[in-house]
Order: structure tokens, then sequence, then C-alpha cells
């Protein structure tokens, strides 16, 4: 497979510019695919966004496109997180060869958790009267994914931000709407929450239990 090394200066100078206007938040990352998928990473710019380093691998997105599964190529403005609980915005623009075969990856992820916590707060502090939102899925998957979003908003902080009380509050939350009602709906609450399902059960009882017997002042 053709390698992006003779390009190498000069994609790193531009990754260094990148990262160097929008500050430490953003990682700028260079991928080589012929390295081999299980070393991808040849240059990286602020890795501690994501935790990666020079020699790791790249993403499954990487693997869609080199299957040739994916629906796009190149990708723009779309939003991720990691999984200490970062919310990233990024973008992904493939490197190809003369044949249209993709041999590379420049990607930029930006860190927005510090700005969507700031959103959140102004957002509260002007808001005038409640609102309530109803959301109409095709399934019960995104349904689920709604109400998690939902509830990360009623917290006001990515789940990276969050404390053991603000975590509980989001489980309540969801309990109270019902979103334990949906099968499985369990695991994939505790992958975003980056909690064990005993923490979780542990969480619902007590939830349960304090609404059943509510402490009289």
């Amino acid at each position: 497979m053709q390698s992006i090394s003779d390009e190498l200066e000069f994609l790193k100078a531009v990754m260094k510019a990148v990262s160097s206007l929008f500050g430490d938040s953003c990682e700028v990352v260079l991928h080589d695919y012929a390295k081999g998928y299980e070393s991808t990473i040849v240059a990286i710019e602020n890795g501690a966004v994501t935790g990666r380093k020079i020699g790791d691998c790249g993403s499954n997105l990487g693997l869609e496109v080199l299957r040739g599964t994916a629906k796009d190529g190149d990708r723009y403005n779309y939003v991720t997180q990691t999984k200490d609980g970062k919310v990233l915005r990024s973008s992904s623009v493939y490197i190809k060869n003369g044949a249209g075969e993709p041999i590379g990856c420049f990607c930029i992820n930006f860190d927005v958790s510090d700005l969507l916590a700031a959103k959140k707060t102004i957002d509260t502090l002007s808001k005038v009267q409640d609102e309530h939102s109803e959301y109409f899925a095709s399934n019960v998957n995104e349904l689920l994914d709604f109400m998690i979003q939902e509830s990360i908003n009623m917290i006001g902080k990515p789940v990276s931000h969050m404390t053991r009380e603000e975590k509980y509050n989001a489980i309540s939350y969801l309990d109270e709407k019902g979103a334990f009602l949906i099968t499985k709906s369990g695991s994939k609450i505790c992958r975003f929450f980056n909690m064990s399902k005993f923490t979780m059960y542990g969480y619902l009882d007590e939830i349960r239990s304090r609404k059943q017997n509510p402490v009289s002042n």
C-alpha cells in the first residue's frame, strides 16, 4: 500500500498550525494505513484529548472506510464521546492515492465538554419558562439515545465532568422517564455513564426505595 511519507513533514506543519490555533482541547491526528491498522498513528498533537499516542491504532470509522462499508468517506463536524466521557466535535478527511484508495487520514477532535457545561449555565440563567419536549423515534435505540441526551442536558455537564451525585440524579431522571422499560437499556446506560451494572442497580434500588418511602419533615 502506498504511504503518506512523502507529505509527512508538510502534514505535520498543518497539524501544528491547527492545534496551536485552537489550543490544548484540539487533538489533531495523522494516520498512515501502510503501517497496518494496529499501528496507524504516525503523528499526533494534544493526544491527551483521547489518550492516544504515536503507534496506536485507528478508530472503527477508519475500518469501515477501508472495508468499503461506510456510507461515505470524509466526515465533517460530527459528535463523538471518549471512553472517559468527553464530548468531541470531530472531522476526518481521508487521504487517497491515484486509484482513489484511502492510504491515510487527517483527523481533528475538539473537546467541547467545558463549552457545553458553560452553555448549560447560560441557558439556565436566561430561561424564561419550562418546556416539554416530545421526540418521535423510529426505533427504541434511537429513543433511548434521545433520553440519555436529555438526562445529560438536565444535569448540565458531560459525563466526564459529573460527580457521583450527578450521575445518581441522571439515573433517577431516566428511571422517572421510563428508560429502563426499554429492553436491555441498562447495558447501554452503564456504558454511557461509565459505571458498572452493580452501581447502576444500586442507584435504582435507592431511588425507588426513596420514592416508596419518602422522608417526612
